[in-house]
Parts: C-alpha cells; structure tokens; sequence
C-alpha cells in the first residue's frame, strides 16, 4: 500500500541560457568576412502538469531539487544555439500551487493535462552577430546566457469529489463507502480507523456516477489541530456538497450534529456554508419498535436514515446525492457561460 501524501515543498529552478557566439565568416572570395556568432539557445521551463492517475504527492517526499535542461551555446555561421528541454512534473488533479516564501497562490491544477509553468528558462546570449553597425563591422562582443527562475515552491493537494463524507470516529463513514463503491478502506471498532483520505466511485443505473471522499473522523477542537481533522479537512473544500455522518447510538444526535457544524464553520466559514445533507448511519443497531433519533437540521437539504451494512435507505440516500451532484454541475456551468458572455462583452466593448 502507498503511503498518503498530501503536501510537499520542493525547489525548481529553470535552465541556464546558453551563451552567446564569438565567430567570423571564413568564406573563399569574401576577403573581409563579417561577424557570424550565433545566439545561445533559451533554457528550459519547469512546468507542472496534472496527471489523472496520480493520487498522492509521494514522489516529491524523495526528492527535493529540480531544475531543466540548460540551452545550448550559440555557434557559427550565426547558429543559434538549440533550446533546453522543459522538465515535466506531473502531479495528481487537485493540486494547489504557491510560493513557499511568500505563500503567494500561483495556480490551481484540476483537469486532466493541465499546465503550469513554475520556473522559467533564461534567455539565451546575443551572439557577436548581433552587435554589428555600420561603424562597428567586427565586434567581438557576445552575451552570456542568462540564468532561470528559481524558487521554493509548495505543492498541496485538495481532493476533487462531489460528495464529502463528514462525521465523527467510527461514524460509518468507511463503511458507507465500502458499501456503495468499489473503494476498500480500513474499517475497525476503534478512533481513527481511517488514516488518509479514500475515494470512491458511485455506480448507478443509466450510467449514473459521482465521487465520494471518506476524511478521517473529526473531534471537537480539529480545527485547531486535535486528531487527524485539522490535517485533511482540505479534502472536503472541493466537494460539491458534504453528508453529515451521524450513528443512531450516538449519547446525543443532536449535540454531535451541532459538533461539526461547528468545527467546520471554525475551519473555513464558506465550507460550513456548503450545501448538506444529514445521514444517520447504523439503523441496523436500533430495535424494531424504536424510531432513528430526531434532529433539528434546517440548514440541511435532507435527512436519511440507513444501514450499510444491511442495505437500508441506501438507494434513496445515493439517487438523492446524484440529483444534487447534477444539480451543482448545472448551476456551474450556467455561471461558466455566463463569465464566459461577460469576457466576449467586455472584448466587444474594447
């Protein structure tokens, strides 16, 4: 099994230019051959690219120091000298990219093939060619390449799921997710079973899916660090809307509900503000003749009871997070279309 990471600082540097040419033309018949040094070639970039297959920030824990191909030297008979090759990183979808030293965001990387450039490649020299005029026809001056951008930068990587299971330890959570997805996550009787994210795909009939992202348990004060909360509740800030786990045995329903929302308006007010939904998990531990806990929930767009283990209620409960998943991606591209008419506008208008 590979190990979860979800945060790495590495340094990237781009490559050298190359330098400049000092040559002259050595031609039969031409007795006062002119300067011809060629430029020196430009280095490469460091680019980021997003790789669908990739799931984890483990390989920058190896390695820490990266830097392109420089140019090549400028030569004669005014040839430029070849460009350095880009350095390619891929990194899984999701990944946030910013400057170590001053936290500055420089970019988002969510689909699949998307590009970054993080350190740029130093211009290539002037070769002897080039300082040439009328009154100056043998120069011997020539540029050296110029050195590329180097910088710390911190990579960080944000889940992309359409459905964020949020609840306490031992809530159900993995087990949900066992339940209705092909995912295996660990599932034990004691705190903190789950470790590390885990993702899984719904499969429904007409070739209805959605993602769901199961984060270790949250306990009171995560927001502040306490357990693994704190640590991975950046996985649920891309999620289209998030499930309030809550177990039917719970001391109080009521308080426990009151507990997360809480520590998540603590963590980041616009993910407490998410869309959500309330699932008592566990109905398989009540006794016939009793009823699931009742729960004053007014922010939420629905309240689920069900068993994963037996299979209660999880048909309603997963074509209600469907319809609201399809819901979501409308609203988002209605308000892609719509920025995308405001930008052809403003053109016009220019």
């Amino acid at each position: 099994m590979s190990l979860f990471v979800d945060r790495a600082v590495i340094s990237v540097s781009g490559g050298r230019g190359g330098s400049g040419a000092e040559a002259f033309r050595r031609e039969k018949g031409v007795p006062f051959g002119g300067p011809s040094g060629g430029d020196g070639g430009k280095g490469g970039d460091v680019v980021l690219e997003v790789d669908p297959q990739l799931t984890t920030l483990l390989d920058y824990s190896y390695r820490q120091h990266y830097r392109a191909e420089r140019g090549q030297h400028g030569e004669g008979s005014n040839r430029t000298g070849r460009g350095g090759s880009d350095l390619v990183l891929r990194v899984p979808p999701g990944t946030v990219v910013r400057n170590a030293d001053t936290t500055e965001v420089l970019g988002e990387l969510l689909r699949p093939g998307a590009r970054l450039v993080v350190a740029g490649g130093g211009r290539g020299g002037r070769g002897n060619a080039r300082f040439a005029t009328p009154t100056h026809r043998a120069p011997r001056e020539w540029e050296p390449g110029e050195p590329g951008e180097t910088r710390r930068i911190e990579l960080e990587l944000k889940l992309i799921a359409d459905v964020g299971l949020v609840g306490e330890p031992n809530a159900g959570k993995s087990t949900l997710l066992a339940a209705i997805s092909a995912a295996r996550p660990k599932i034990a009787e004691y705190p903190f079973t789950t470790t590390k994210p885990n993702l899984g795909v719904v499969r429904l009939s007409d070739q209805r899916s959605f993602v769901v992202a199961d984060i270790p348990g949250i306990i009171e004060g995560a927001h502040a660090g306490r357990g693994l909360g704190l640590q991975f509740l950046r996985h649920v800030e891309r999620t289209r809307t998030l499930a309030y786990l809550i177990p039917v045995n719970s001391p109080d329903a009521q308080a426990e509900y009151a507990l997360l929302r809480r520590e998540l308006r603590s963590y980041s007010p616009a993910l407490a503000d998410r869309p959500h939904c309330v699932v008592l998990t566990k109905l398989d531990l009540l006794d016939a003749d009793r009823e699931p806990p009742k729960l004053e929930a007014s922010a939420a767009w629905g309240t689920y009871a069900i068993s994963a283990v037996a299979g209660y209620g999880l048909r309603m409960l997963l074509d209600a997070l469907w319809e609201r998943t399809r819901a979501s991606i409308a609203a988002e591209q209605r308000e892609l279309v719509e920025q995308d008419r405001a930008e052809e506008e403003e053109w016009e208008i220019v």
